[in-house]
């Protein structure tokens, strides 16, 4: 009788998804926001975040999710794909505001995904991906070799987004200019910038800037872009025409800029109060979705690209008690925990039953599978191939198809996860804290670190010399995955580059 109840449940859960068809979509990722800045993540958190708490009561929060990688322009890659970002070119570390495109224009993206599905889709915010800036006579150039007047090419447009507004990068990198959909909406008329002696927290590389761009106006500003598309189009939602909105934010990444009321708001410091106004924004996005008649109906993602910087100040949040990792190891650009676990919360009113919490396994890079199966589009072989769909954790399945999870680090460093146990190939952090590579080298600890996460949540305690078989079984998994271009199910694929995953000298 119990397991015909469940059944009927399980079968009215899925209906329910089924039924809500075509939903608008919003994929907010936040820049540097660890798993425990955020109450729904961290029960211990002492930065107030009342929206995304009613976000979590409205939806579903995953406690085991990742970022494909530790750092923000790798993620992205991720994100957008379906497909492990050191599948690209781009092996380790970030771009810069002036690098070339990342992503061809053939390579799937969600983008496509949606655009195919019929939806109107639109960027706004933080690109760091690349595009190819206009390149000007050198014996012209004032600041650069960019000719700000020329079109900019090869940008989200070629990724599958119809129209676009964001930045080139992190906000703290140059050049500071807008640009809309491959035009600058404002040529930079001066140079300028602020050092870390001068603002620890609210630093910003030197370099021309635009008069329309305005630092600690960005991030509202990205909101009430983000507030207009949602109003323009709503009544084409409404008439089953339905909208994708990917808004990557450039907080509470440097410039670390809190304005009035949330300035000195969280009485701990800038980087919580920070994180205050980007909890305070997205209320903001929720009553725009409510006014605008297409709440129920559209599925917000939440979430971050990496864990927390360094830039946060470690030591003052600690101070009050406030631990941006959550208690787990290491933070931004690290292969430990606290560099790639970030809080997701998904909410859908039509299709998504509130006050869900998930220890099922997730990706950043589920979030392409997962629209293609609530759109109900054919898997392809080149096309999310690092992507499983969240759909069966929605529906409140305790796992979803993946059982595998494959972490990159700043540093080039490959860690792989299966059940509670984590093989990290490296043999310090990978990453910005100790012990860094070459140091951990120095001391002569070994190549590889294994953990079992259930056991030892800080990743303290090394069991490589206990467990030589669990090494062997991680590492060949690792390598078959690398290999076949893929971790789903389907044809193998090339790399986009050979793939050493092993550091230099050291076999299995």
């Amino acid at each position: 009788m119990i397991k015909r109840i469940f059944l009927i449940l399980f079968s009215l859960s899925l209906l329910q998804i089924q039924a809500a068809e075509k939903p608008n979509v919003i994929f907010v990722l936040a820049d540097d926001l660890g798993i425990g800045d955020i109450s729904p993540t961290n029960p211990d958190c002492k930065i107030k975040t009342p929206h995304l708490e009613t976000m979590a009561r409205e939806g579903i929060t995953f406690l085991d999710a990742h970022s494909s990688s530790s750092v923000c322009t790798p993620t992205r890659y991720g994100v957008l794909t379906g497909r492990y970002n050191w599948r690209s070119r781009l092996a380790r570390g970030v771009l810069s505001g002036t690098s070339s495109h990342l992503i061809p224009a053939e390579r799937e993206t969600v983008g496509h995904l949606l655009k195919r599905a019929g939806y109107h889709t639109q960027m706004i915010g933080k690109w760091h991906l690349g595009w190819d800036w206009a390149q000007a006579d050198k014996s012209e150039k004032k600041w650069s070799n960019i000719d700000f007047t020329k079109p900019v090419k090869n940008g989200p447009d070629i990724n599958g987004f119809i129209n676009y507004y964001g930045h080139c990068g992190s906000l703290d990198m140059a050049p500071y200019v807008w640009v809309d959909t491959g035009k600058v909406t404002s040529v930079p008329t001066r140079e300028d910038g602020v050092t870390r002696k001068e603002d620890p927290y609210g630093w910003w590389r030197n370099g021309p800037i635009s008069d329309d761009f305005e630092i600690d106006q960005v991030l509202p500003h990205l909101f009430d872009k983000s507030k207009n598309y949602i109003e323009e189009r709503a009544a084409e939602a409404k008439a089953g025409n339905p909208f994708f909105l990917y808004l990557p934010l450039p907080a509470p990444h440097t410039p670390i800029v809190p304005v009035p009321p949330f300035k000195d708001a969280s009485g701990i410091n800038p980087y919580a109060d920070f994180v205050m106004q980007c909890d305070h924004h997205m209320g903001e996005l929720f009553a725009a979705l409510k006014a605008a008649g297409v709440d129920d109906n559209t599925i917000v993602f939440f979430t971050s690209d990496n864990g927390c910087s360094p830039q946060g100040n470690f030591d003052v949040l600690k101070k009050h008690g406030h631990d941006p990792s959550a208690g787990f190891r290491g933070h931004k650009a690290d292969i430990y925990e606290g560099g790639h676990r970030v809080p997701l919360i998904v909410r859908w009113p039509d299709g998504i039953k509130g006050g869900q919490k998930s220890n099922a396994l997730a990706c950043l890079t589920d979030f392409y599978s997962t629209m293609r199966d609530i759109t109900g589009q054919e898997a392809i072989d080149n096309g999310g191939e690092d992507s499983f769909s969240l759909v069966p954790a929605f529906e409140g399945k305790a796992q979803t198809d993946r059982k595998t999870l494959i972490s990159h680090s700043i540093g080039g460093s490959f860690s792989i996860r299966e059940g509670d146990w984590k093989l990290c190939v490296s043999a310090g952090s990978g990453g910005w804290s100790a012990p860094k590579e070459p140091e951990a080298k120095k001391q002569g600890l070994p190549p590889f670190q294994l953990f079992n996460l259930a056991a030892d949540k800080g990743e303290q305690n090394n069991l490589v010399e206990k467990n030589p078989e669990k090494v062997k079984t991680l590492a060949g998994q690792l390598e078959k995955e690398v290999s076949q271009g893929r971790c789903t199910k389907g044809n193998p694929v090339p790399n986009d580059r050979d793939v050493i995953f092993l550091p230099q000298g050291v076999t299995l």
